[in-house]
């Protein structure tokens, strides 16, 4: 388990600056680890501490949840607060995250559990692509008569009579063809050669159930009793060996103990983000919809308090999970909350405003940096680009003018403004010349975003 120094200079790595916010989650993530090292006693009697991030869009407080999350191979959920509705109202329900998150634990679980049998199960589907291989390649156009004989197949057999054996000569020249077929296919010579297979049909359910809220699996409801419809498919030996694959990874797998691995580790480890948490704050006119603001803080209460929920999976209980709860607060305030909500969210972290600096920073040194995607995107099209460091600066200093001058959208101006300022670039990359090399300078960027003389107008770069 990592320290809680290492796991801040893990999130380094993505986010620059608001050391505060890292610090606090990274002692809540320690925490955990803590906890689970005490006698069962103890740890019952030990709850998460929930964190409520308070700052501008953009700053990074929904990025510093996923990468913890990701960090620790923890199941993480992100949900927006003004989805839910108060119970008794046409919308989500505040027990919905809870399933949620149950539902990525265990597709957590379940790649996990792929990983473990990768190796069998690969071994397994390309003896069966091989015998897919073999029948296609034996297989002829029927004639009238092996039709005929065909249909005498469907009647009963004489008694005593048996089918004749394949003579050894038989038996070794298809041993000698099966190993052919494997050498090439392990050589990658039969990649797009096309071949038939069965699969399962997907049970998407009706539309309109769906787009109610109702999702019906009748299969489930039987306990898997029901066969699954399958139907052929022509597909390339690459696409086959994928779905040969899978298929065979789910005969490896065993899903209950899949389900109670997830469901455990969803109530231990799970951690759900709670964005947009000041839009359901009361804004001190009493009535109207601030009636049902607090309707829905009193629903989402008893799930961070600590309650159970019932899913698909069985009862689930949110006594160990991680809460953590964000929003802007630039209209209403964390004190606007019902006292007993604030209550359960007993760490406060503000995260600040980006300067210019910050915007810099977010453009150079995050291994996701926004210029060193762009880069690597337009490479595929020959295009080498390079940003200098004056260049870099310019950028940085228009989002920081645009957010002062308009809506404060953070680290998202960077995408808008590198957006327009390759627009030209993006669109006349074809890949089709050599590899050109492309540099943006500072020149470059006063020009295409017409900052010259510091009389700038960057509305249109407005989201």
């Amino acid at each position: 388990m990592l320290t809680p120094k290492q796991i801040v200079e893990q999130l380094d790595r993505y986010i620059i600056g608001q050391d505060e916010a890292k610090r606090s989650v990274a002692i809540a993530l320690r925490n955990r680890y803590r906890r689970s090292r005490l006698s069962p006693e103890l740890r019952e009697e030990i709850t998460p501490k929930n964190i409520i991030m308070m700052g501008p869009t953009g700053v990074g407080k929904t990025e510093i949840s996923r990468r913890l999350a990701k960090l620790v191979e923890a199941p993480f959920v992100k949900v927006e607060a003004t989805k839910f509705t108060e119970v008794g109202y046409v919308g989500r329900d505040v027990d919905s995250m809870i399933r949620d998150l149950v539902e990525a634990s265990i597709r957590l679980c379940k790649q996990e559990a792929y990983e473990r049998v990768r190796m069998m199960a690969e071994a397994a589907a390309e003896q069966r692509l091989v015998d897919i291989l073999m029948d296609e390649g034996s297989a002829k156009k029927p004639s009238k008569a092996a039709n005929f004989f065909g249909l005498q197949m469907l009647l009963p057999k004489p008694e005593g009579e048996t089918e004749p054996e394949p003579s050894e000569e038989e038996k070794q020249s298809k041993r000698r063809r099966r190993a052919d077929k494997l050498e090439a296919l392990r050589k990658g010579e039969l990649e797009e050669s096309i071949v038939t297979v069965e699969v399962a049909e997907s049970n998407q359910g009706d539309n309109a159930m769906v787009a109610m809220g109702i999702d019906l699996n009748l299969n489930e409801m039987f306990g898997g009793m029901l066969p699954k419809k399958k139907k052929q498919r022509k597909v390339p030996v690459r696409e086959a060996r994928r779905i040969l694959v899978a298929e065979e990874s789910e005969k490896l797998i065993d899903m209950d103990e899949i389900i109670d691995r997830a469901v455990e580790r969803a109530e231990q480890d799970g951690i759900v983000f709670i964005d947009e948490i000041d839009k359901i704050a009361a804004s001190g006119h009493i009535g109207g919809a601030d009636v049902s603001r607090e309707g829905v803080q009193r629903d989402i209460l008893p799930i961070v308090e600590g309650s159970t929920v019932n899913t698909k999976y069985g009862p689930v209980k949110t006594d160990y999970m991680l809460f953590i709860a964000a929003g802007a607060f630039h209209v209403s305030k964390v004190s606007d909350l019902i006292p007993e909500l604030q209550g359960r969210f007993p760490i406060r972290v503000k995260l600040n405003a980006l300067g210019v600096e910050d915007y810099e920073r977010i453009l150079t040194q995050p291994e996701n940096a926004v210029t060193k995607q762009y880069e690597a995107l337009l490479e595929t099209d020959n295009v080498r680009l390079v940003f200098t460091d004056d260049a870099k600066r310019a950028i940085a200093e228009a989002a920081f003018a645009a957010n002062e001058t308009s809506e404060n959208i953070g680290a998202r101006r960077l995408h808008t403004i590198i957006e327009n300022l390759l627009d030209d670039i993006s669109f006349n990359a074809t890949g089709e010349h050599p590899m050109i090399e492309v540099v943006i300078d500072k020149g470059y960027v006063e020009n295409h975003l017409k900052m010259a003389a510091g009389s700038q107008d960057l509305n249109k770069y407005i989201v």
